[in-house]
């Protein structure tokens, strides 16, 4: 069906009204075309699998049927998200996901998931206010809330970028990049759906659906942005030592390259790697399940070692989304990875762009390396009572199989099948290479990574890897340092007002002031014929000085 709408360039437009207030229509309108079934048929499938996953994974779980209408709300919220351009019903969607990702992240009821979930509320809640803030601008100056009555007028600058706080909240790039790596408190079932095609994928989606109405302006500074997330989640990644939280961080790091690649004017690029990552992250998480699931709920990867010899299926997986997600030719990732270099090579963006953008291409080919080199080859140090076997893991090997094939051929089927017009492309022989050099430093950084691990402890670096992998202190930005903040301005608060000036001309100034009338008054009351004289000719006084 996408293919057919994208050869014949049709599109559905079905839209109908809830309702009419004070001569205002609410109305919603699907919108249908070649991206929306393909993105759909995409978040279906996936969803699928990791149903199927999960029946295993959470086997034994008291409130199974509970984790399962979690999810199914999860893949409808992003359903509604995906097929609107009614920003009212996009709002639906979009506090959809943050609402059941907020009940998924607490799953497992603990002060850990408790934290993480706060933070992935909070976070998300600020783009929640965007949105919000966006419909009540777009009906006070455009008069409409669907998206294919706008212009990229001078009158939206302000809708820009409300629309982009809510996309860089959802897609976690820098400042809000900490909730990221906290939600891998979820059930990886939940970590495998959320990165790999609903929840973080959603501001980068809703960017590619509006990118007409975005200024250069604006594109220019998430171009920055997009670089350092990708540049920072890279870095963060190679020092990290939770399985999940890697994976996480990779997550991040294409999402910064997604960003970059649609600022420079190539949605349809941003849109085919968000569908290729959507794969091969997908199946790296289900790997990363099955591995913690048999060791016991084990993360660490310094106690993971030696799994090709116990679960080779898994590690032949992991292998395969890893390459990948390295661009490794000729997997899913490389059409879209290798095309996006190109691209950007070719654009005048300078040097430092270009030196951070191949420095996160080859960070992500090092943390890869570092990954499968702990996994597979790694010191086996968990416990040795614990029973590892394939055979044990059925329906999570069957869903792990349903997206193997996808993972290498999909990236081939997309570029030939829906980029109707190739990109034209013409660079020297050195910036082809450039790529191809830059996999194989990362891949031998992280093979280096991996030997010097025990001895960062003696490095002169070692603040500087804490900075690393701390993702440049925005956790604590983001938690340790702004709850201070508001407890210390509650306290000052509370000393200088309620106990302070408050309380003299509070409550406490009020009490004492009726007393003090009160005991005055009461001289009038005690018949005194002095008093009565002594009014009488003060209202006589008041009389000659009116009249």
């Amino acid at each position: 069906m996408s293919l057919f709408f994208s050869y014949f360039n049709l599109t559905i437009f079905y839209s109908f009204n809830l309702f009419c207030f004070n001569q205002a229509n609410f109305e919603v309108i699907l919108y249908i075309d070649w991206m929306t079934f393909l993105f759909m048929s995409f978040v279906l499938y996936i969803s699928s699998l990791i149903f199927n996953y999960s029946k295993e994974y959470m086997l034994g779980d008291l409130f199974l049927k509970r984790f399962i209408i979690l999810m199914f709300m999860f893949v409808f919220s992003m359903m509604m998200l995906i097929v609107s351009l009614n920003l009212v019903a996009i709002l639906v969607g979009w506090d959809g996901l943050g609402l059941v990702s907020y009940a998924l992240v607490i799953y497992y009821q603990n002060v850990k998931s408790f934290n993480a979930g706060m933070l992935t509320a909070l976070s998300n809640r600020i783009g929640d206010a965007a949105i919000l803030m966006g419909i009540a601008m777009m009906m006070g100056s455009v008069g409409s809330w669907n998206f294919p009555f706008f212009d990229s007028d001078s009158d939206l600058g302000l809708m820009s970028w409300l629309l982009i706080l809510a996309a860089i909240t959802k897609s976690a790039q820098i400042p809000f990049s900490a909730w990221l790596p906290a939600a891998m408190a979820a059930p990886t079932p939940v970590s495998s759906l959320v990165h790999s095609s609903t929840l973080v994928t959603a501001g980068v989606y809703l960017l590619i659906r509006v990118n007409d109405l975005i200024t250069p302006a604006i594109f220019n500074f998430l171009l920055y942005l997009g670089l350092f997330t990708m540049f920072m989640a890279g870095l963060a990644a190679n020092f990290e030592y939770d399985l999940k939280k890697i994976i996480a961080l990779s997550t991040l790091s294409q999402l910064g390259m997604m960003m970059i690649i649609l600022c420079m004017g190539g949605s349809n690029l941003a849109f085919f790697h968000l569908l290729t990552h959507a794969l091969f992250k997908a199946l790296l998480f289900m790997c990363a399940g099955v591995i913690i699931h048999n060791l016991g709920d084990i993360q660490d990867i310094r106690f993971l070692g030696g799994q090709i010899y116990f679960l080779p299926f898994t590690c032949m997986c992991m292998s395969i989304s890893n390459f990948a997600l390295c661009g490794i030719p000729f997997m899913a990732g490389f059409y879209s990875k290798d095309l996006i270099a190109e691209f950007l090579s070719m654009s005048f963006l300078g040097w430092f762009v270009y030196l951070i953008f191949y420095l996160s291409v080859g960070l992500t080919v090092s943390y890869s390396m570092r990954l499968s080199y702990f996994i597979f080859f790694g010191d086996y140090n968990a416990s040795p009572l614990i029973q590892l076997s394939e055979k044990n893991n059925k329906a999570m090997n069957y869903s792990m199989m349903g997206l193997i094939f996808f993972v290498v051929i999909m990236g081939s089927f997309f570029s030939w099948g829906f980029i109707n017009i190739p990109y034209f492309i013409y660079l020297p022989l050195e910036m082809k290479l450039m790529t191809f050099f830059f996999i194989l430093v990362g891949a031998l950084l992280g093979y280096e990574i991996c030997v010097m691990k025990y001895y960062y402890s003696k490095m002169k670096f070692y603040i500087m890897i804490l900075f690393c992998i701390n993702m440049w202190n925005l956790p604590i930005l983001s938690t340790l340092n702004i709850s201070p903040l508001f407890l210390n301005l509650g306290k000052i608060y509370s000393k200088i007002m309620d106990y302070g000036w408050l309380e003299y001309y509070g409550n406490k100034g009020m009490f004492n002031f009726l007393i003090w009338l009160t005991t005055n008054i009461q001289i009038y009351s005690f018949n005194n014929i002095k008093i009565y004289l002594l009014l009488l000719l003060l209202f006589l006084i008041l009389l000659l000085i009116i009249f």
